[in-house]
């Protein structure tokens, strides 16, 4: 751990009123929710560096990378990992990393995970504590997949190493000890989009669906904006004008964006698609994305599990070695992965 990361982590156990103090004097209420104190510190101190959007592309993976570093988590006692790489249709590798647990059941299918990023930014070190907590917890291997990005690899680039790799798990999953042919799907933010799409295309191509999609703050509306937009455009870590400046660099000109393969939401047949874990962040301008999705699931008869944690924001998967609440609420998104496992019903060959 470095000193600046240490420095960070010791500032970020101070009681909440005095962080709140130190970032301005009076808690952040907005849409009849109160900010964590501990992200409200954050938020004051982003302030202080110039806007993700005013970035190159590489220089914002580069910011985002050291910054996440100092609020990162340790991984779960019990697991390990290895990163390997796995061949993508065309030929090109993608690197991947793949966790399992020592409490690892035969019968757990293995869950392939999408990290956030706006389809431009984010690693395999992204969602590396969260992957953990969800293979042990669920008691299952989980494949984190290093897709390609934007601008250098434009829509549907990335989404088709999301694929690739969901196919690779079917056919790989009893190497790594998980049954074979199934698998769940999953991801956060972009890596949520993902997995909502991944579903969807299996559904229209007739191919083997997961039995679990879990979607944290996904976008699922790329053509138009809900309220939270306005609402929360000012947010931290991602707002509003971030997320245009992702999607301005992900999706090529003149591509549709009510195309379902960038907004899961148009999609008019939901019916078939599997059991669905949403969550969301308050402090968010895609908390509207994932709540109507939400809708729209159990419209269609979808089973669906909605959480909104109302103080945190965005991106809070990867802040759980700094924000108590955030470890909290992904502990408990783990512990609902883990109960949808249990209800599987996987035959022995």
């Amino acid at each position: 751990m470095s000193l600046q990361s240490t420095i960070v982590k010791l500032l970020m156990k101070l009681p909440g009123g005095m962080l709140v103090k130190l970032s301005g004097g009076e808690p952040v209420i907005l849409g009849g929710r109160t900010l964590d104190p501990r992200f409200q510190f954050m938020m004051a101190g982003a302030k202080r560096q110039p806007p993700v959007s005013s970035l190159s592309a590489p220089e914002a993976r580069a910011a985002s990378a050291q910054g996440l570093a100092m609020f990162a988590d340790k991984t779960e006692p019990g697991v390990t990992w290895e990163d390997s790489e796995i061949k993508g249709t065309d030929g090109h590798q993608i690197p991947v990393r793949i966790y399992r647990p020592d409490n690892q059941d035969p019968k757990a299918p293995m869950m392939v995970y999408y990290h956030f990023g706006g389809g431009v930014i984010g690693d395999l070190e992204t969602c590396h504590a969260f992957c953990s907590m969800i293979s042990k917890a669920a008691a299952c291997p989980v494949l984190s997949v290093d897709y390609r990005l934007a601008p250098e690899h434009k829509f549907p680039a990335g989404l088709e190493d999301c694929i690739d790799a969901y196919e690779w798990a079917l056919r790989n999953a009893r190497n790594y000890g998980a049954p074979a042919g199934i698998a769940t799907i999953g991801g956060d933010s972009m890596g949520g989009n993902f997995s909502a799409i991944v579903a969807q295309e299996m559904m229209r191509e007739r191919k083997p669906m997961p039995l679990l999609q879990l979607l944290i703050y996904p976008a699922t509306e790329i053509e138009s904006e809900f309220p939270s937009y306005e609402t929360y455009g000012e947010a931290y870590p991602l707002n509003a004008d971030t997320m245009r400046w992702f999607m301005g660099h992900y999706i090529p000109e003149g591509q549709d964006r009510a195309d379902v393969r960038l907004s899961p939401a148009r999609e008019a047949q939901l019916e078939d698609l599997p059991p669905a874990i949403i969550a969301t962040a308050g402090f968010d301008p895609l908390v509207d994305d994932g709540a109507a999705y939400a809708k729209l699931l159990r419209k269609a008869g979808v089973k669906v599990t909605y959480k909104c944690y109302d103080s945190l924001a965005h991106g809070f998967t990867a802040f759980t070695g700094a924000v108590p609440a955030a470890r909290e609420a992904c502990e408990e998104i783990a512990a609902l992965v883990a109960t949808a496992y249990r209800g599987f019903k996987i035959e022995d060959d």
